[in-house]
């Protein structure tokens, strides 16, 4: 198996608004090795959100080349993407992106209604992840309901669900106080020596401290932490 997980080449991102063009990325090449705790930092605006998207399968490169496991996803398909994304990567977001009108067991749940999951063990399986994330009581609990810590980790679980190999994690503890954000680094940290590979976009300092590998953005640019082979 592949040492590296992800890698990008010569990576160009424009965006076109009217007749403005703003360069998001220009020419990122990095790699991101299989099972590490890896950090992408930088100012705001610099890129890394949308480095972020691109190496998730959540938007395309204006040029340049991403590849998961060896697979150009840069060509794949819509579907071919979906499907990548359901397999393979977990995300997970600032704000949450709960469903609010769900439990806590369902919005987990939905993450599994494209998978090869049974449905019967959809239920089974969101109530052992909240309880994995330490919310075993709050499982018909509706994110109106709970802290920011405490969706969070529902958002954690949902990542969870189809038991992907990658998190990608975008300034996951941004909106979270202290406390909160403490108990969300401990899951973090918990998967990680698991197994599985983390990628967290991050202005925090303790969490790129703590990683193995730190890629810094600026102007679009890597300019530090490439390791690109």
């Amino acid at each position: 198996m592949d040492a590296t997980i992800i890698k990008t080449e010569e990576l160009f991102k424009t965006y076109t608004t009217g007749k403005i063009k703003t360069d998001a990325l220009r020419g990122v090449t990095m790699a991101i090795p299989r099972g590490s705790f890896s950090c992408i930092i930088g100012p705001s605006g610099h890129g890394k959100s949308t480095l972020m998207h691109l190496i998730g399968g959540l938007d395309r490169p204006t040029q340049g080349r991403v590849f998961i496991d060896g697979a150009d996803i840069s060509r794949f398909s819509n579907s071919h993407l979906a499907g990548l994304r359901t397999r393979k990567i977990g995300f997970v977001f600032q704000f949450f992106n709960l469903l609010q009108n769900l439990t806590a067991e369902e919005n987990v749940a939905t993450a599994m209604m494209f998978s090869d999951t049974p449905e019967k063990a959809h239920a089974a399986r969101a109530r052992e992840l909240l309880s994995l994330v330490g919310l075993a009581g709050k499982l018909q609990a509706r994110p109106s309901e709970l802290s920011g810590g405490q969706q969070q980790r529902v958002a954690i679980a949902r990542a969870l669900a189809n038991d992907p190999e990658l998190l990608l994690m975008d300034e996951p503890t941004g909106n979270l106080d202290s406390a909160a954000e403490g108990e969300v680094l401990d899951i973090l940290f918990k998967l990680h020596r698991q197994g599985k590979t983390v990628v967290i976009v991050t202005h925090n300092k303790e969490i790129a401290q703590r990683a193995e590998r730190i890629v810094e953005i600026r102007d679009g640019r890597v300019v530090s932490g490439s390791d690109a082979s």
